[in-house]
């Protein structure tokens, strides 16, 4: 879940940042005393959506190294470390990638792993140190396939197009809105209306539009449990599934939209999961 939540706010930033910059120099080009122009609007819209998502995704293998401190490992070391970035090496070679992902442990509590970065041939695979002190080598294994899996369906780049066409929408419709209001106030609040509102509503758009991405998110995960079993077999991606659910805790229970990748969620927050229950994903795997 959180390098979901690091690249819907890192790519909201730079959207922010794009609007604030061209606010300021002028260049709102889409909008005159005439009215609107939707075609310019749809268009610098569009820019404004797809840069900022590319950007976000160009950037989320260093913002997750310095996010969570990742310690990057080698295959040639010695100890479980080196055995974890041996598997992974094995896993991209069956998986047919076409270079072997970076690879790293960062400390936390928490089982989880999680796949990042712009391509196949730039990625990186993170475990963290609660993982490999739970699991078998079995499961870590299957584990780390789960995530070969995501690199290989692309499913960054997918989440990337799909964020992008909500971004383009957002701003789009906030922008309309926003010019609609600022035109009803004084003249002299009319820049400041148009600002407010914007961003306040390009924030709830994307909130809402989040609801899509989860889901596009919860059936990718089950698309990568299926990429895990034809790799490693259906069985120990099963029982890392079944560990996880036995023993997972989350460090904060209040926390609804908590930090695991490869964790549970339940009741509302179901819905702004990025992940399915694990109940539901045990049963697809068994159902192969």
């Amino acid at each position: 879940m959180k390098r979901v939540l690091l690249f819907l706010a890192t790519n909201l930033l730079v959207g922010t940042l794009l609007f604030v910059v061209t606010s300021a120099l002028g260049l709102r080009g889409w909008a005159d005393a005439r009215g609107i122009n939707y075609g310019m609007l749809m268009v610098s819209s569009l820019i404004y959506g797809f840069v900022g998502a590319f950007i976000s995704l160009g950037m989320s293998r260093i913002i997750a190294k310095w996010m969570m401190r990742i310690h990057i490992v080698s295959p040639t070391e010695f100890g479980p470390y080196g055995q974890v970035a041996r598997d992974v090496q094995v896993l991209a070679e069956r998986a047919g990638l076409p270079a072997t992902p970076e690879v790293g442990i960062y400390e936390s509590d928490e089982m989880n792993a999680f796949a990042t970065g712009p391509t196949q041939r730039r990625s990186l695979v993170a475990v963290s140190t609660g993982l490999l002190a739970n699991m078998p080598p079995e499961e870590v294994r299957a584990v780390l396939a789960h995530e070969i899996a995501h690199i290989k369906n692309g499913d960054m780049v997918t989440m990337t197009l799909l964020q992008g066409v909500i971004n383009s929408f957002a701003i789009f419709l906030a922008r309309v809105i926003a010019w609609a209001a600022s035109n009803v106030v004084d003249s002299k609040l009319s820049g400041i209306v148009y600002f407010v509102v914007n961003i306040a509503l390009q924030l709830l758009f994307t909130f809402l539009g989040s609801f899509i991405t989860m889901a596009f998110s919860r059936a990718r995960e089950f698309r990568a449990d299926a990429g895990a079993a034809d790799l490693v077999g259906a069985a120990p991606m099963a029982s890392a599934l079944n560990t996880l659910r036995m023993k997972y805790q989350p460090l904060d229970p209040q926390n609804g939209l908590q930090t695991a990748k490869i964790a549970d969620s339940k009741g509302l927050f179901k819905l702004l999961s990025s992940h399915p229950p694990l109940e539901d994903r045990i049963a697809a795997l068994q159902s192969r």
